[in-house]
């Protein structure tokens, strides 16, 4: 393999789409990227896309890629051996034996709920009742959009030759096979986590959900060929015709690998759309009990997780309701809002001056009835102080995961890594080192998740022996953010005292408040 060698990843995340061309050293030499859009609901709470427009727009940003004068200049194009693709999670479509799409894809951030539910057997009843998981397999259920088309459209699953995820959707547009990473199999399917393949047919899953075994695409290890790339895909993305698609992780399995998060000591948090805290390990760790790991982008280990849902799409939120002057003022400047956002945050005082934000502004499989509080307002308080609360909620949310996750995998935390969104913001990294008494490091790439697809290119191909050593040569460190001692005590306070008491104190509210609403 010649040292000048490239790797093409592909990262369809929730907000946009993006090609990227990794050198073996892990160095981004070129990207395009292409915003996403959803369709206008047609019910409140659904959020759907037509399947085609993601590999419409998927061809579209390799052309932009091409084009670039960069990639021209260097002959790019030619040097690519080998392609990895990475997307978001659970967003599951439909297709006939053709790879055709027979309705828009349902999105991982669609809230419908089944409501006529696949009826287990007697004793998986019995036996969920006794371990006291019976409410969370129900959501299990309800959540499952395989059981929503049972209710709903039920001859159009019948006629499902495969329910595919993104992932598994793009590699047939890909290589024209029925194929999907271990690693991309986040979603409510009959999938083992445990076991990291399909569930057992004896498994509760399968009388859980609407769907039979071979309606589902066969599973490749990470590292491993999915096919190549054929010349119809060829022709419509510019892609070389026949390179190797490696198998990859999913777009969060791709952030741990890509941040150089190997071992359960390194935490990766994620400032994303929904923010996460994850560990990369051997063993089977759940981060709660009953509630599984996830595949990891490295081959038979797991990711123990921790998710805020809906996390730094709060700042999106008080961007759009609060914001409009740094926006208008980014536009101005040719600048990110979010640089003139930690302006906002240094006018405020560590601790928001007594403004405390439980950031479950949607619900968790463990906390259903969950709402997201902010408490201790007073006069002095202003949108700055909202601001720098909902960074603090967050980062207070996610150091709660990280000790569940210690206890868990009976093993400190000693190191944050840290990307996504939010991880540009010096403001976000300095309070999050504060809040967890913890160096907090930016990684040299912002491009993690497509880094981490290229390494599960890399070593595949045999450029890297194994995992450890991709991520020496291939992920770097920019700049690491280090606790300050005065802020720390404080934050000591506020975490322990107050935030770590807020959720029980409401709970009972929350419950009251839905009570009342679904009953008026």
């Amino acid at each position: 393999m010649h040292s000048d060698a490239v790797i093409l990843s592909i990262d369809n995340g929730t907000q946009s789409i993006r090609t990227l061309l990794f050198d073996i050293q892990g160095n981004l030499l070129a990207k395009s990227q292409v915003l996403l859009t959803t369709l206008e609901p047609t019910e409140s709470g659904w959020a759907e896309q037509e399947a085609d427009y993601f590999w419409t727009q998927l061809a579209k940003c390799c052309q932009l890629l091409w084009q670039q004068p960069g990639v021209i200049a260097d002959n790019l194009q030619k040097k690519i051996v080998a392609v990895a693709l990475t997307t978001q999670r659970g967003t599951i479509i439909n297709v006939d034996q053709h790879g055709q799409a027979l309705r828009p894809a349902i999105l991982w951030l669609d809230q419908r709920m089944a409501n006529q539910l696949p009826r287990l057997a007697w004793y998986w009843r019995w036996l969920l009742a006794l371990v006291g998981q019976r409410q969370s397999v129900r959501f299990f259920q309800q959540k499952a959009q395989i059981n929503w088309l049972a209710e709903h459209q039920a001859a159009l699953l019948e006629k499902s030759h495969k329910v595919l995820l993104l992932s598994g959707y793009l590699s047939f547009k890909l290589t024209g096979k029925f194929h999907d990473s271990i690693a991309a199999i986040v979603g409510y399917l009959p999938f083992d986590y445990k076991r990291l393949c399909w569930a057992h047919r004896y498994h509760w899953k399968w009388q859980a959900l609407a769907v039979k075994r071979e309606q589902l695409p066969e599973l490749v290890v990470p590292g491993m060929p999915l096919g190549h790339i054929t010349e119809q895909a060829a022709n419509v993305t510019g892609i070389p015709f026949d390179l190797p698609l490696i198998a990859a992780g999913s777009d969060k399995a791709c952030e741990v690998l890509g941040s150089g998060c190997l071992t359960p000591a390194t935490a990766h948090l994620s400032y994303g759309t929904t923010a996460t805290i994850n560990t990369n390990n051997v063993k089977y760790v759940e981060p709660q009990a009953f509630i599984p790991p996830f595949p990891s982008a490295i081959p038979h280990q797991y990711n123990s997780e921790v998710m805020i849902y809906r996390g730094f799409w709060m700042v999106s939120w008080f961007k759009q309701q609060f914001a409009h002057h740094e926006i208008q003022q980014a536009t101005t400047l040719g600048v990110e809002p979010e640089s003139l956002l930690d302006n906002l945050v240094e006018q405020v005082p560590a601790g928001s001056e007594g403004l405390i934000l439980q950031p479950y502004w949607a619900p968790g499989i463990k906390n259903l009835e969950a709402k997201g509080a902010i408490i201790g307002f007073s006069d002095i308080h202003t949108r700055a102080h909202v601001y720098r609360a909902i960074l603090e909620g967050l980062a207070f949310a996610l150091r709660e995961g990280k000790e569940q996750l210690e206890r868990r995998q009976q093993q400190p935390i000693t190191q944050l890594i840290i990307s996504g969104g939010g991880s540009q913001s010096d403001a976000a990294m300095q309070l999050t080192a504060n809040i967890f008494n913890l160096p907090a490091s930016r990684p040299n790439s912002y491009e993690t998740s497509g880094l981490g697809a290229a390494m599960n290119a890399a070593v595949g191909l045999g450029i890297y022996s194994n995992y450890a050593q991709a991520a020496q040569k291939m992920t770097h460190i920019a700049c690491t953010f280090y606790p300050q001692a005065e802020q720390v005590a404080l934050y000591q306070q506020l975490y322990h005292s107050v935030y770590s008491a807020m959720y029980q104190r409401l709970k009972p509210m929350y419950k009251i408040i839905d009570n009342i609403i679904h009953n008026h």
